[in-house]
C-alpha cells in the first residue's frame, strides 16, 4: 500500500451576485476598479485558482498567478484549463474595461496555443489582455502568458459577444 502526503486548501468568497447587480449600472472600467478597490468582491474564480489582478486600464487588464500543485494535471504540469482560464479572464476583463454601463460580454470563441510547460519551478506568470477591435456586437482580443523575463508560455485569441443588460 502506498501512502500519499495529503494537502488541504480552504477557499472563502463572497456572494458574486451582489457586485454583478451593480455592474449593470456602471461603466466596465469603473466596475473593475471598484472590485480592485474592494468596494465589491472579486469573482470566486479568482479565489479558487489564486489569480490576482495587478493592472486595470481601458483595454488592458493584467492577471498574475504563481503556479501551485493544485493547478497540476496528472503529469505534474499546470493544467491547460488553468492557463486557458487566466488568459480568458484577462481578455474578457480587457473587453469589459471598454464597455459602457448596461453592456456586458461573454466569450464566444477561445483559441489557446500552449508554448511551454509550466510547473511550480516556473515562478510568477502574468497575462496581459489587449483589445484588437471593439465592435457593436463582438470584440476581438488577445493575450499572452509570460514570466518575469517575458518568455511566452501561452498565447490566446478570443472573440467576445457584446451583451445588452
Amino acid at each position: 500500500m502506498v501512502f500519499y502526503m495529503s494537502r488541504t486548501r480552504t477557499i472563502t468568497w463572497h456572494d458574486p451576485m451582489e457586485g454583478a447587480k451593480e455592474a449593470m449600472q456602471m461603466d466596465g472600467i469603473d466596475y473593475l476598479q471598484a472590485m480592485s478597490d474592494e468596494k465589491f468582491s472579486m469573482p470566486p474564480l479568482l479565489h479558487t485558482l489564486d489569480f490576482t489582478v495587478t493592472l486595470i486600464e481601458k483595454g488592458n487588464v493584467v492577471f498574475e498567478f504563481v503556479p501551485q500543485e493544485f493547478h497540476y494535471n496528472p503529469i505534474g504540469t499546470v493544467h491547460g484549463g488553468i492557463i486557458s482560464a487566466i488568459l480568458d479572464s484577462a481578455m474578457g476583463c480587457s473587453v469589459h474595461s471598454l464597455l459602457p454601463a448596461g453592456k456586458g460580454y461573454s466569450t464566444l470563441e477561445l483559441k489557446v496555443n500552449f508554448l511551454k510547460a509550466i510547473t511550480i519551478k516556473t515562478g510568477k506568470l502574468k497575462t496581459m489582455g489587449k483589445v484588437i477591435n471593439l465592435g457593436g456586437r463582438t470584440a476581438l482580443v488577445e493575450a499572452q502568458l509570460v514570466d518575469e523575463n517575458n518568455t511566452i508560455y501561452a498565447h490566446a485569441v478570443s472573440t467576445c459577444l457584446i451583451l445588452n443588460f
